[in-house]
């Protein structure tokens, strides 16, 4: 009898045991999952942060490769819409061409003071009657337009002067629209009308 007792004793120490194992070895595979999902993560996170230094270091090299280039477009596109130096490169230019005097040089309404779409806000004086260039944010322009009407008019070769004389301007650099009038009686003599766009990089 005492033998029997000691067999069932020793079954179910055995049993006991065996659950044992199994439960400290379902326990270890849970941890080493939840260990290998966060290293799994930590190495993700590092592969990012590698991705974003090595972005880093080349945007300080193109900074840098580039700084020249952004000196020299500052130098090219004016800081400002300084109106009446424009005004008084066009009429220089117009001189150049020997063109005595022009019509009218006209540039677009301000909006200065008057409130902007958002509530309570002015127009930004600095932005007041500039366009904002598509594709290229922060550039804008400003539209001149110069008119020499029929009183004024002028040899078809002078305007061919001032039209490249305009274009190579850094102010005046692209004429955006051309009207030319020529007269019936001369047909050497023009009247035109001219619509400048002055890019500007406040």
């Amino acid at each position: 009898m005492k033998s029997k007792q000691l067999f069932f004793a020793l079954v179910i120490l055995l049993v006991l045991l065996i659950s044992s194992l199994f439960g400290i070895a379902y326990g270890a595979n849970s941890i080493m999952g939840k260990q290998a999902t966060k290293l799994s993560k930590l190495r993700a996170d590092s592969n990012a942060l590698d991705t974003l230094q090595a972005s880093v270091a080349k945007n300080k090299q193109d900074i840098a490769k580039y700084s020249t280039l952004n000196a020299i477009a500052k130098n090219i596109v004016p800081q400002d819409k300084d109106q009446a130096e424009a005004v008084r490169e066009i009429v220089d230019l117009a001189s150049q061409s020997g063109i005595a005097q022009l019509s009218s040089i006209t540039l677009p309404r301000s909006q200065l003071g008057v409130s902007s779409t958002v509530p309570g806000t002015k127009t930004n004086p600095d932005l007041t009657q500039l366009i904002a260039v598509k594709g290229m944010p922060g550039v804008y322009q400003l539209q001149i337009t110069v008119t020499e009407d029929k009183k004024y008019e002028i040899p078809y070769n002078q305007f061919l002067t001032f039209l490249s004389k305009l274009e190579q301007n850094r102010r005046t650099a692209q004429v955006s629209s051309i009207t030319i009038q020529p007269d019936p009686q001369k047909p050497g003599l023009v009247a035109f009308t001219l619509v400048i766009s002055e890019f500007i990089k406040p």
